[in-house]
This record gives C-alpha cells, sequence and structure tokens, in this order.
C-alpha cells in the first residue's frame, strides 16, 4: 500500500513568500506611477501594498488548505470525512455521548489516522478473494478498538513450526484499550465481522487471536554534552522521545527480520545533538518480533551518566 506521508508535496498546494507578493505589488504600481519612489515604510501606499499583500497571501493559503481538503493524503475532520465517504467508509465511534454524565462526557471517535488508513484500505474489502488487505480492512472496520491486526496464514509468509493448517486464518488483534490485549467482547465483534457471507471465502476457517504481550523495561544512561541538558531537553526530553517511539511501535509481530522494536530505534530516540553518548543497559535484544507479538513496556529509567575524568 502506498505511503501517503512519502508522497511529494502535490503542485497545486503553492508556496506562500509575503516579500515576492508584495514586491510584485510594488513593481505593478511603479509601472502605473513611474514618478513614484518614496518606497518608504512610513508611506501610505507602502502601508496599502503591504495590507493587500498580505490579504492575497491569506487567500492563498486558504485556497492551499482547500485544494489539501478534497485529497486524502491532507485532509482532516470532516473534509476527512467526506472523502472516506468517496470509498464507502465512515468514522467509527469508540465511546458514545454521555450528556447525563456530571460532567457530561462528548462521543469520542476514531481518529483521523485510522480513518484514512482505512479509507486506503477500502478497494481492498471489495474482494471476497480472502486476500490478506481484505481480512485488514474488515477486521480494522469491526471495531474502532483494533488497534492493529496482523493476518496469519500458510499461504502469506512463511512457512513455520506453527503456522496456520491449510484453509484456516489466524487473524491477530491488539486492542487500543488498557494494555492491548484484546477482550473477548472484541475477539467477538471480530470474527461476526469476518464471518459474513459476503467477506469470508467458503472454504476459510477464520478464527481471530488475541495479541500476546511482551513486557520489557528500559534502562538507560546517558551522557551530555557541556550544555547538552538544555539542548536535548535532559532526562524528561529523553522521556518524552522515548515514550513517542513506544506508541509508534504500538504494533503487531510480523514474524519478519524487520518487525519489532530494535534496540537501535531505542538509542537513536535518545541520542539527540546534546547528547554525547547513551548507554542501554535494557533490553538488549529486539523486542516482540514474532507473529501476534507486541512490546508492552512496564517501566522507563533514564540515568544520568557522570563522564569519567
Amino acid at each position: 500500500m502506498i505511503d501517503l506521508t512519502q508522497l511529494p508535496a502535490p503542485a497545486v498546494i503553492e508556496e506562500l513568500d509575503f516579500e515576492t507578493i508584495y514586491a510584485n505589488k510594488l513593481a505593478r504600481f511603479q509601472s502605473l506611477y513611474p514618478d513614484y519612489s518614496a518606497a518608504l515604510e512610513s508611506d501610505p501606499v507602502v502601508k496599502l501594498l503591504e495590507l493587500a499583500a498580505y490579504d492575497e497571501m491569506m487567500l492563498r493559503a486558504r485556497i492551499n488548505d482547500a485544494a489539501k481538503a478534497t485529497m486524502l493524503a491532507y485532509a482532516t475532520g470532516a473534509d476527512l470525512d467526506n472523502r472516506a465517504a468517496d470509498y464507502g467508509v465512515t468514522r467509527l465511534l469508540i465511546t458514545p455521548a454521555d450528556p447525563d454524565a456530571t460532567p457530561p462526557v462528548d462521543a469520542e471517535w476514531e481518529d483521523d489516522d485510522r480513518l484514512r488508513y482505512r479509507a486506503q484500505m477500502a478497494m481492498e474489502g471489495i474482494t471476497v478473494a480472502g486476500s490478506r488487505g481484505a481480512y485488514l480492512f474488515h477486521a480494522l472496520s469491526a471495531s474502532a478498538n483494533v488497534a492493529d491486526a496482523f493476518i496469519d496464514s500458510r499461504g502469506f509468509g512463511p512457512l513455520r513450526v506453527d503456522s496456520p493448517a491449510p484453509g484456516e486464518i489466524h487473524v491477530w488483534l491488539l486492542d487500543v484499550r488498557a494494555d492491548g490485549v484484546p477482550d473477548q467482547d472484541l475477539l467477538d465483534a471480530v470474527a461476526a465481522s469476518l464471518s459474513a457471507e459476503d467477506v469470508r471465502p467458503l472454504n476459510d476457517t477464520v478464527t481471530p487471536k488475541a495479541g500476546k504481550p511482551v513486557t520489557f523495561g528500559i534502562h538507560a544512561q546517558l551522557e551530555f554534552t557541556e550544555g547538552g541538558e538544555a539542548l536535548s531537553g535532559g532526562l524528561s526530553g529523553a522521556q518524552e522521545r522515548v515514550e513517542a517511539l513506544l506508541a509508534s511501535a504500538r504494533k503487531l509481530g510480523t514474524g519478519h527480520a524487520a518487525s519489532g522494536l530494535p534496540t537501535s530505534a531505542l538509542i537513536t530516540a535518545i541520542r539527540v545533538p546534546g547528547v554525547h553518548d547513551v548507554t542501554l543497559l535494557s533490553p538488549l535484544t529486539t523486542i516482540a518480533g514474532g507473529v501476534g507479538e507486541f512490546p508492552l513496556c512496564t517501566v522507563i529509567t533514564l540515568d544520568k551518566k557522570v563522564p569519567l575524568n
């Protein structure tokens, strides 16, 4: 599937430069009034040209935003809802609103990134040939609580000792809630969705499975350069970067070499300008690369390492 974030910026999206717009307006004005030469900041004509240039830049920005709103890669909010509707996909409800609660609780809906991903996958869902993409689309569409799914079948990857039997499809699931392990209600919801007559090929046996958490702790020592704590955000900044990495790595393992959370990713997240060196004491190997596994960090310990003189 195409990674929308890697697409070049469309030509219709114009780069905005106030100074260029202003210079064009000034040149046009001077062509109409050749005797004008008092282009000083205090000149009322300059102020009017600056105002006109600013208004034009804001108009061009609005045109840019309107163009982006029509593109799946850039649309957000209600614009994305309308774009996804072109693919027959609607935003899923996570938690209904409760106006009688104290204080009232707003409805919680599927976020933009997940809706955009499902819209991309929608064409896969049209087929009833049992493709991996079709099963993935229907699993994600069964509930907004499905954070990730991995489709495991004897025909979809390298043969393993624990590979499903021919005709069996194992659908590994990761929950957005709590520790990520799906409850029985979520497994049942996905099973019902994938067993529909217009989804599952006649001879496929589909079994949703709860993802397997691989618990681990992170312990690292950081050595800062002179003034590096302020530059890098110190230990709190490193903590935030590690947490962001863990959030992005909250995915199911596929059993392939590039699967899981490698130690190099942790070191890269911690070692930014201002951090001279990082000693990663735990973990020492890639976490949760096996089929159906996902990383579950239980503790993050970051210490300041004092260099030896």
